[in-house]
């Protein structure tokens, strides 16, 4: 069959892109993040639900860390499409005993609303953080911002945004943490995904980070389990290599043993790699 993305046909491109199908126990782990969420927000101290747009979709979880404390803003994945804030509560006790403030944000999922949509979501949620910060106790010159998977991708668009535009600070955000990114989107406009998503070639191009490699870009970290297909390893090479070419500051961090639902398990794993360079990225602004 012919090549349609890199060297793969339509069946093998649809092979590195199914996650569910390569790793059938997802269903435990959504299970898990669900019920431990829950658990965290029946016991946090401080944990509050806060709306940032007129919509039910536009809430994010915030949990404090005391006065003046970082912000870890974290987005959730799903292929943009599933999963919710509250599965991935969990984190929040860890980076509150390092000292850090933790929001776990949702945004409305396909098919309801395209990429597009979803994109200038975050954005109002974190340009709403800023705002607020006074209010909810913590230290607007230290914002950091991560995601999983879709929410990867919709961390590195926060991070090549052009905060000015949106009567922000232009270093709005301090650093920037990508686990198991999607940087380019032309591989999922090919595939089986495309029914959902409903790509086309001018939100491919805009929405693909690869494709708007900024001047200047806050700390980025990229990381991707071991364990990953290889387009989701391929991706970050390329972004990364985009981004040195530039003379950007971005580091990697490979996650040994880790497929792609355990990669982001490492986050809140204090004796994980992950966890400590993250805490340096919020609390030092520095990377690995």
């Amino acid at each position: 069959m012919t090549a349609i993305w890199r060297t793969y046909d339509r069946e093998q491109l649809d092979t590195q892109l199914n996650l569910r199908a390569r790793t059938p126990e997802h269903v435990d782990f959504f299970a898990r993040w669900a019920e431990e969420g829950r658990q965290v927000r029946g016991a946090f101290p401080g944990y509050r639900e806060i709306a940032y747009g007129p919509t039910q979709a536009e809430r994010l979880d915030f949990f404090p860390a005391g006065e003046d404390a970082p912000l870890l803003a974290f987005i959730h994945g799903g292929y943009w499409q599933a999963l919710d804030k509250g599965d991935h509560s969990s984190p929040a006790p860890v980076f509150r005993e390092a000292g850090i403030a933790y929001a776990s944000l949702n945004y409305t999922l396909a098919p309801q609303a395209r990429i597009g949509q979803m994109v200038e979501e975050v954005r109002r949620a974190l340009v709403m953080l800023h705002e607020q910060a006074g209010k909810l106790g913590f230290d607007r010159e230290r914002i950091v911002v991560a995601g999983h998977s879709a929410g990867g991708h919709l961390a590195a668009m926060a991070a090549i945004t052009d905060w000015a535009a949106y009567d922000a600070p232009r270093d709005l955000l301090k650093g920037a943490c990508c686990v198991s990114g999607l940087y380019e989107l032309e591989p999922l406009h090919k595939s089986y995904q495309q029914p959902v998503l409903q790509l086309d070639a001018e939100s491919v191009d805009a929405l693909s980070p690869q494709r708007h490699i900024p001047d200047t870009l806050p700390p980025t970290l990229c990381a991707v389990g071991s364990e990953e297909p290889e387009e989701f390893k391929d991706q970050q090479a390329d972004f990364l290599a985009a981004c040195r070419d530039k003379g950007l500051p971005v580091a990697e961090l490979e996650l040994a043993g880790r497929h792609h639902f355990s990669a982001i398990d490492a986050m809140a794993d204090p004796d994980h790699a992950l966890h400590r360079a993250l805490c340096r990225l919020t609390l030092e602004g520095a990377l690995p």
